[in-house]
């Protein structure tokens, strides 16, 4: 388990080792081994994201999973993407197998009209569990969008899931994104993110970078959500592009996680000093 209680809001995502289980690794990791290598690290908090196999996992794979975590000392959080009332409620079961009470999801373009419809089917159930359904920001929607359905909710179970890089793609500033959803964050997504000349000096690349080492003002990023006080899960994830073989893409996913990590408990041990 981390050894502070700093730590504890500190956690990773199945995207911090994105590359280690696709299929372009040689041997992918499982869950399983994802979950021993969180806790290696001494981390407490995996949030499961976009991790396709979860879509058909039973109850018995349930179990199984819930298990590795209560060897391990990980808890878990789950992530998935669009609104869809029977695939929200199959993550909300899973939800029950594995004592979450977060499960992240999408907002898909094609599901913008019918947002608020869909929504109302499936909060009351999240409601009746404990389980919040914190919706992310991202490119799809534009982020006021995302506010207003959030608000109209009207549900202390419906919040959003702030990654201010991703909104970038629809001409959105970070700082923009976070002042919008500040009061409504219930999940951080945290990452770093720069932008590069291509080849040539014609275009650009908007790729991950290490934190501190981007665009990302995480000083400000806490300034207005207050992750500490709120009691907000900070969850590490990359945007790591192909580094030309898996060898070296996993050994650089890695120093990004253990850099990130370390960045993280620096901030948080100078937030507990100055509090």
């Amino acid at each position: 388990m981390p050894s502070s209680i700093a730590h504890s809001s500190i956690g990773l995502s199945t995207y911090s080792f994105f590359w280690q289980w696709h299929e372009t690794a040689p041997r992918p990791l499982t869950l399983a081994e994802i979950v021993a290598k969180t806790a290696s690290w001494d981390v407490g908090l995996l949030q499961l994201c976009d991790y396709p196999e979860l879509d058909r996992y039973d109850p018995a794979q349930a179990a199984d999973l819930a298990a590795a975590g209560r060897e391990h000392g990980v808890a878990y959080e789950l992530g998935t993407r669009g609104l869809d009332t029977a695939h929200l409620l199959h993550y909300l079961d899973l939800a029950g197998h594995l004592d979450v009470t977060l499960v992240r999801s999408m907002v898909t373009h094609e599901e913008i009209a019918d947002a608020p419809e869909l929504l109302a089917k499936a909060v009351p159930a999240y409601a009746d569990a404990g389980v919040t359904l914190a919706l992310e920001t991202y490119e799809q929607i534009p982020t006021q969008t995302l506010v207003d359905l959030v608000t109209d909710a009207d549900s202390a179970y419906v919040g959003i899931v702030l990654d201010p890089g991703n909104s970038v793609a629809a001409l959105e500033t970070p700082r923009s994104t976070i002042d919008l959803t500040a009061p409504l964050v219930r999940n951080l997504h945290v990452k770093d993110f720069a932008f590069s000349r291509q080849a040539g000096w014609v275009g650009f690349t908007y790729a991950g970078a290490r934190l501190g080492e981007g665009l990302l003002d995480y000083d400000y990023l806490v300034e207005q959500v207050r992750p500490h006080e709120c009691g907000i899960n900070q969850i590490i994830e990359h945007c790591l592009v192909w580094q030309g073989d898996s060898e070296s893409t996993c050994r650089l996913e890695d120093d990004w996680t253990l850099h990130n990590l370390a960045y993280l408990r620096r901030k948080a041990a100078d937030h507990l000093t100055s509090a």
